[in-house]
This record gives C-alpha cells, sequence and structure tokens, in this order.
C-alpha cells in the first residue's frame, strides 16, 4: 500500500479547559507529521476572533502548516479579505474555502450576505486575488442537502476548481463505496484534483445521528446496532469507534486512497489509533 498523508482538523475551544484538550490533543497529532492541520470557523463567523487566535498559536508555536477555514456568511468582502490579509500577514498560506452555515445553523435557508461572496467559489477568486493561497475546498459524496442532484453538487465542485481549489475534503461517510461511487463520477465531470475522505471517529454516537440528518450523510444499519446499548459503558464504545475507523481507513487504503483528513473534534485517542492501524506511527514518520 502507499504512505499515507495525514491532515487533522480541530475547532477553536470556548473555554480553558476545552483550551487544554485541545493544546494536548495537537501535542498528541503533531509527531505524525501531518501535511497540514485546519482550524474551522463558526457559523456566521461566530468563532472569528477565537479562530484567529487558534491559528496564530498553532503558527507561531509549532512547526506544523496551518490551514485556516474561512466562510462567506454575515460578512462583507471587505471584511473577508481583511481576514485573509491578516492570515498571510502571520504566516498562513492555506485556506479552507467554506460557504459556511447560516447564522441560525446546519439547515436554516441559506442568504447570501449583500456586498459579500455568494459562494466558497467566489470565495476561492477572492482569496486568489490577496495572496497566492493553497486553496482546499469541501465536498459532499451523498450531495449537499441544498443541491437539487449529485449532478448539481459535481457541477458546483467544478466552478470551485475552475476558480483555483487545488484539494478537496469530503463530508464524512461511512460506506466506502459510496466514496468509490461518487470519485468515479467526479473523474467523469473532468475534474482531476485530490478528493481527500473526511473521516470522523465516533466518539458520541447520538450527536453524530443528529450531524448525519442535517448534513445528509446516511449512516449504515450496522453503525446503529453496533453502538446500541453503550451509552453507559465508554470503554466499550471507544474500542467499537476505534475498530470501525480503522476498518474504514485500513480498506480505502486497500482500495489506493493514500490522504486522510480527520475530524478530530479536538481529541486524539481514536485518530492516532486509526493511524497506527493504518502504519503511521510517530516513530515511522521520524526515521522517513
Amino acid at each position: 500500500m502507499p504512505p499515507v498523508k495525514v491532515s487533522f482538523e480541530f475547532f477553536p475551544p470556548k473555554t480553558d479547559k476545552m483550551g487544554e484538550t485541545l493544546w494536548t490533543s495537537v501535542g498528541k497529532l503533531a509527531p505524525l507529521k501531518p501535511t497540514f492541520v485546519s482550524v474551522t470557523y463558526g457559523a456566521g463567523g461566530s468563532t472569528r476572533e477565537r479562530t484567529h487566535k487558534t491559528v496564530e498559536r498553532i503558527v507561531s508555536e509549532t512547526e506544523l502548516s496551518v490551514a485556516a477555514h474561512l466562510t462567506t456568511v454575515e460578512a462583507t468582502k471587505d471584511t473577508v479579505d481583511d481576514v485573509l490579509r491578516d492570515y498571510w500577514a502571520v504566516g498562513v498560506r492555506h485556506i479552507v474555502a467554506l460557504r459556511g452555515d447560516p447564522p441560525a445553523g446546519v439547515g436554516e435557508t441559506y442568504v447570501p450576505t449583500p456586498g459579500g461572496y455568494a459562494n466558497a467559489a467566489e470565495l476561492t477568486v477572492g482569496a486568489k486575488g490577496i495572496a497566492d493561497f493553497e486553496i482546499s475546498v469541501g465536498c459532499y459524496p451523498e450531495k449537499h442537502p441544498e443541491s437539487a442532484s449529485v449532478e448539481a453538487d459535481i457541477d458546483y465542485l467544478k466552478a470551485k476548481v475552475d476558480a483555483g481549489a487545488t484539494r478537496a475534503i469530503t463530508q464524512f461517510f461511512y460506506d466506502n463505496d459510496v466514496y468509490e461511487r461518487y470519485v468515479e463520477r467526479v473523474r467523469k465531470a473532468g475534474i482531476d484534483i485530490p478528493i481527500v475522505p473526511g473521516i470522523m471517529p465516533i466518539s458520541n454516537f447520538k450527536s453524530l445521528c443528529r450531524m448525519s440528518s442535517l448534513c445528509g450523510a446516511s449512516l449504515p444499519k450496522r453503525l446503529h446496532a453496533l453502538f446500541d446499548d453503550l451509552d453507559d459503558d465508554p470503554a466499550q464504545r471507544q474500542l467499537v469507534a476505534a475498530t470501525i475507523a480503522a476498518e474504514q481507513c485500513v480498506d480505502l487504503q486497500k482500495r489506493g486512497i493514500d490522504q486522510f483528513h480527520f475530524y478530530t473534534l479536538n481529541r486524539a485517542e481514536l485518530t492516532l489509533a486509526t493511524c497506527r492501524m493504518m502504519g503511521l506511527t510517530p516513530a515511522v514518520t521520524e526515521a522517513a
């Protein structure tokens, strides 16, 4: 199997205790030498300052390459452009350009901000106009819930690529056949950038069910059966979650996939275990 490349997603902490968890996780995952780590941006820009502080701290205190998430919601082009300039000034060279969720949250109707970028494709063009950022974007193996069809969704991905995106990271999924069929359709549409699978280790199954219902990502019946009655057994739940993530990633490796993006939820344990099962450990990485 080809050597594995990984990247990790974090979110800006709301409290000091959450901050301790985040920085502990960053410290544990950094020795895996990820291609980059990304920091999310809340709905409506609600975490703008915390995102920027988290990004700046990772840049200044670690050797990690940082990708800052940026959205179009509740901000004019001038405001977004100022954020982009600030990121470039502190050393950020990679942006994850997203339309973003409305301030009310996922599932609400999106309305472009007057005077703002209307979508991720426009945001990509704007970012490239500010500086020579590397641009990653999102994509959806089961289509975005607001898209009329998978074909329309892929057309929109192509617009983001035409605007300058060089990597697409998928919404989480748990059926590798769904991902593989999606990549086949994307390639037939003439899109040749990496379609990096987004891996969500399952730390809380009830929360995952809520997220999946809002974002249109299906959950196989076997997951419901595996996590049934485990609410009061965190140790067994952790073992089941680690097994599921490892099985998914090893199967993707066998299918020729060598890049993985982990939605860590600021916790390192499940991601570390999964990377180890794929043959990626700090010792191996440092010796390479």
